[in-house]
């Protein structure tokens, strides 16, 4: 399956990639600079100008846009903004309602843009299935379903019959189905769309430019770049799990890799095989999950499971490549689907995710109000990062909104402890999150002293 892999994510192997923007290299100013040109600097950049489109905004990326982890996700455009549903009820209970709201009106907000700027990214309101395959994840998801219907959400649970027949998978023991909380992406061809709408309304971009530094000006902050500065009056950081500008963003967020592979084109024989009419995506109920779906050529990206942390919070590219974890997926995959043994997989590649122990975005200024940032998406930025930014811009401009009165954007998740602690404490974690898969989902004891601790690790 693996032999002829390209070690390159699947997305950005095209031939529409468009050319690098020219790097920063002179001294410039602007009214909004910001670093990162994932989707919260995409979306942050081009809703400043459509808010305001006088407004001069630069927009810096250390590499290409959509290198990062923008271009190597699954491409799962979720309305959560709370990292699902159960997460946010243990997190977030009081403001849960209003966070749903909010995070719906995020999905559409995102849709409408698509379609406003003309952007060909494949996007399908497919909806998505959590699917049990183990015993003990049938009544979370019965338990999940019933305080689903209590917040007023049209989900729907399927007993095992149902959902096989819905998916042809002989693992799937039930299902619980959200028709209206996620959409699909191709999230790379998204980010390229958004790219180039801000260039269209004036966004000044500079590929291959990475911001070294931060500091005090006169005229707000410097912006410190190989090859030249920008002066701006506000600074807006979307640096997602990469070595931030400002230190104490550390304490909060960890960089995990995560792994995917892609498959070649199923045949109309396999599609048949494996059934799946509603083009679902898909993940598993266990604590170390999978998430998967099918492209818009009917390939398959199955990913997840095997949350890697390197001492030190290594994001080194080498770690893109992890062959005992593609050999792991490869087995899964066909542990899941055996009408698909033998499929081709045509990329494998790896990215790195942005998390904090509270498995959701966080935010916060520095600076005297000049700098804002929103970093910690733990793996749902594809949707969460539209309404990340927003939030960020209010901050930065000092308003008080709906966003911003909101207790999970004024108060940060717990700090990770320093190294090597973290390193000692997220391998403990794993080993435990995967001893609960194997022990009917109890958590053992210092997965209970984690949930006391209000501290957890996930991607």
């Amino acid at each position: 399956m693996l032999a002829d892999a390209a070690p390159t994510p699947y997305w950005l192997d095209r031939p529409e990639r468009p050319d690098p923007a020219p790097r920063l290299v002179a001294d410039t100013e602007a009214d909004l600079v910001v670093v990162g040109g994932g989707f919260t600097g995409l979306w942050a950049a081009l809703q400043a100008v459509e808010e305001d489109p006088g407004r001069d905004v630069v927009l810096l990326e250390a590499d290409l846009v959509a290198e990062g982890a923008t271009g190597r996700n699954g491409g799962f455009c979720a309305a959560s903004l709370t990292h699902g549903l159960a997460n946010g009820l243990d997190r977030f209970p009081e403001e849960l309602p209003e966070l749903l709201r909010l995070g719906f009106g995020t999905l559409e907000a995102i849709a409408a843009a698509v379609e406003r700027h003309g952007i060909a990214c494949d996007l399908e309101r497919t909806g998505e299935l959590t699917v049990a395959v183990q015993p003990w994840q049938v009544d979370e998801l019965a338990r999940l379903h019933a305080e689903a219907d209590r917040l007023g959400l049209r989900w729907r649970l399927l007993d095992g019959e149902t959902v096989r027949d819905e998916v042809a998978s002989p693992t799937y023991l039930a299902g619980l189905e959200d028709p209206d909380g996620v959409a699909l992406v191709d999230p790379a061809r998204l980010a390229w769309g958004l790219r180039a709408a801000c260039l269209r309304l004036g966004v000044r971009v500079h590929e291959r430019t990475p911001a070294t530094a931060l500091a005090r000006d006169p005229s707000g902050v410097r912006v410190s770049t190989p090859y030249g500065t920008v002066r701006a009056a506000k600074v807006l950081l979307a640096t997602s799990a990469f070595p931030p500008l400002l230190p104490r963003i550390s304490r909060y967020v960890v960089p995990v890799w995560d792994y995917v592979l892609m498959t070649a084109p199923l045949s109309a024989e396999q599609r048949a095989a494996i059934g799946w009419r509603g083009r679902h995506g898909i993940s598993d109920a266990g604590n170390q999950f999978h998430y998967y779906r099918l492209t818009a050529d009917d390939r398959l990206l199955f990913g997840g499971y095997d949350a890697i942390y390197h001492l030190g919070g290594s994001t080194d590219p080498r770690h893109a490549q992890r062959p005992e974890t593609f050999a792991l997926l490869a087995d899964h995959l066909v542990r899941t689907f055996p009408q698909l043994d033998g499929i081709p997989v045509t990329h494998a590649w790896g990215g790195v995710i942005d998390t904090c122990t509270r498995f959701s975005p966080m935010w916060g200024t520095a600076m005297g109000g000049r700098v804002a940032y929103a970093v910690g998406y733990t793996g749902l930025g594809v949707g969460a990062s539209h309404f990340g930014a927003r939030t960020a811009l209010d901050l930065l401009d000092g308003r008080d909104t709906e966003r911003t009165r909101l207790s999970m954007v004024r108060r940060r998740p717990r700090p990770f402890p320093p190294e090597p602690v973290r390193w000692g404490g997220i391998q403990m974690t794993r080993r435990a999150l995967a001893a609960a898969d194997l022990h009917g989902g109890r958590r053992g004891p210092w997965l209970r002293l984690l949930d006391a601790l209000g501290l957890g690790f996930d991607s």
